[in-house]
């Protein structure tokens, strides 16, 4: 599976989206995933350059079937955030219109943020399994730093959105955070996860872009917490 498993880990602002000062400030991943035979591929949290996203697939010799949205934020899905105007999915859509995967819970955010339909919009449930090509992609429900979002473990990777990064996790305090569902979603949620799976975040908020889990449960200091009430004390807000 790992030489047919097609992956790349984009930065915007510097691997597509270039020149963008948006994008540069934010430091987003977009995620392209697939099937090397097959040439089917997905992209995670498309945002900022929809037709350069494009143009890596066609470099690469894949082609669009589907996105997945790890939550709603308009850095991840597209919209208006700060006043700025982010392509996202509703520009995917007009250019390649393929399913747009997002956890049940999700559904009315991203309508409400991309003006997307709800017939755009596929819904699914923790522990579903989105194929792409041959190769299936898990989906985890782990809500927190948004009511829906979640993360997508697929060939010995973890692409966790905001819900986790190498150092921290996601912001409580926006709208639909809730701080209890965030500690319980790294504890519980993701404990399935092994230990050398390898974690990519939605944002570059540490030097390195990836690390295994194990590295990231032994550094990161939302893990140091040995309960509910000692993480709710720490990172409750």
């Amino acid at each position: 599976m790992d030489n047919r498993f097609y992956f790349r880990q984009l930065l915007a602002g510097r691997d597509i989206a270039v020149g963008d000062p948006i994008a540069r400030q934010m430091v987003n991943f977009v995620y392209l995933l697939g099937d090397r035979e097959t040439g089917e591929a997905v992209a995670i949290d498309p945002a900022y350059d929809i037709p350069g996203l494009l143009e890596v697939l066609d470099a690469d010799g894949m082609r669009l079937t589907g996105a997945l949205a790890t939550h709603y934020h308009p850095d991840h899905v597209g919209g208006s955030m700060m006043g700025h105007s982010i392509a996202g999915v509703a520009e995917l859509l007009a250019l390649s219109p393929v399913p747009i995967h997002v956890q049940e819970a999700e559904v009315p955010y991203v309508m409400k943020v991309t003006n997307c339909a709800e017939s755009d919009l596929v819904a699914h449930t923790s522990g579903e399994r989105v194929m792409v090509g041959q190769i299936p992609i898990e989906l985890i429900h782990t809500p927190g730093h948004t009511p829906g979002s979640q993360c997508f473990l697929v060939n010995g990777c973890l692409v966790s959105g905001d819900t986790l990064f190498l150092e921290g996790c996601g912001r409580t305090d926006l709208p639909g955070g809730d701080p209890a569902a965030l500690y319980d979603s790294l504890t519980h949620k993701l404990a399935k996860v092994p230990d050398d799976t390898v974690l990519f975040p939605g944002h570059l908020y540490s030097p390195e872009p990836s690390a295994t889990m194990a590295e990231t449960r032994r550094w990161n200091h939302v893990f140091t917490p040995t309960s509910e009430q000692e993480w709710l004390a720490m990172f409750g807000r």
